[in-house]
């Protein structure tokens, strides 16, 4: 049976530094979060002019998984656990900041360079409280290692992580998560289906789209209900997406700034490590 529509979800314009905006459907003030699923920004399309700097100075992070689909361009990423890449327009980058890590973020040298375009999504993935406190993990998979899904002329949809469709996406989760990541051509159909009872979310990153029935445009997050499991999708434009479910965390959640965390004492005790020196140091 076809899942129901919970919430479509606008995503609204946020200042994240003095330079960079996001658009941020999640958090929202119909709806909070949709547990694993705490955060989601979509930064861009940014033309990037020769001789810009637009390097993200270095911030914590602590008790989540902050994750990054490339779309356009190119990133460059460095934290202050030793971990360090960059990922071009359809790479993924999967960094677990554990107990606590110092990160940097930006396009990379040559794009500052020579000019382009940069987009990307950035999502917030929670972890439950027994890895709260674990070490940082990174990760990271190109366009050609993620496994398409749903294969048809006009669709492109790639597995980041999670077993879908037959296939295994290359990023391996503390939290189980299919990702879908991917462009549907004009006038194209697919069916989608999730896990009865899990969270499942459907960003438009580009486009429109007719959800089951219903039109959704970009810059747009669609919350399904948990029951039933199908989804069927056409595309009224070209359109990209980005496809998420999850099992709910029944744990409570405390977030405040880069904090993800079960408890406000957590939270303190997150900040005081971070100003104790226990996140590192990074020079960017």
């Amino acid at each position: 049976m076809k899942k129901k529509i919970q919430h479509i979800l606008a995503g609204r314009e946020k200042q994240i530094t003095k330079e960079e905006r996001v658009m941020q459907p999640l958090p929202h003030m119909d709806f909070r979060f949709a547990n694993p699923f705490i955060a989601l920004h979509h930064m861009g399309p940014k033309q990037i002019t020769p001789g810009q700097e637009l390097r993200i100075h270095p911030h914590p992070y602590c008790g989540f998984a902050p994750v990054t689909f490339q779309l356009q361009g190119e990133g460059y990423h460095k934290n202050s656990a030793g971990h360090n890449g960059i990922i071009n327009a359809g790479n993924v980058q999967w960094m677990f900041a554990g107990k606590g890590v110092l990160h940097s973020e930006g396009p990379t040298a040559n794009l500052l360079k020579n000019c382009g375009t940069q987009e990307l999504i950035q999502l917030w993935i929670n972890v439950p409280k027994a890895n709260k406190w674990d070490e940082p993990t990174y990760q990271s998979a190109t366009k050609t290692q993620q496994p398409n899904v749903l294969q048809q002329e006009g669709v492109n949809l790639r597995l980041a992580s999670g077993t879908y469709d037959g296939q295994t996406g290359p990023i391996k989760s503390i939290t189980p998560v299919v990702s879908i990541v991917g462009e549907i051509a004009q006038g194209k159909k697919i069916q989608m289906m999730a896990t009865p009872g899990n969270w499942t979310l459907l960003y438009i990153a580009k486009g429109s789209v007719n959800v089951n029935q219903e039109t959704v445009s970009k810059y747009n997050l669609v919350v399904f209900e948990k029951d039933n499991e199908e989804i069927i999708l056409t595309a009224e434009e070209d359109t990209q997406i980005l496809f998420l479910s999850a099992e709910h965390i029944d744990e409570p959640v405390v977030a405040k700034d880069n904090f993800v965390m079960n408890t406000a004492e957590e939270i303190n005790q997150a900040i005081e490590d971070y100003k104790n020196g226990l996140f590192g140091t990074l020079e960017f």
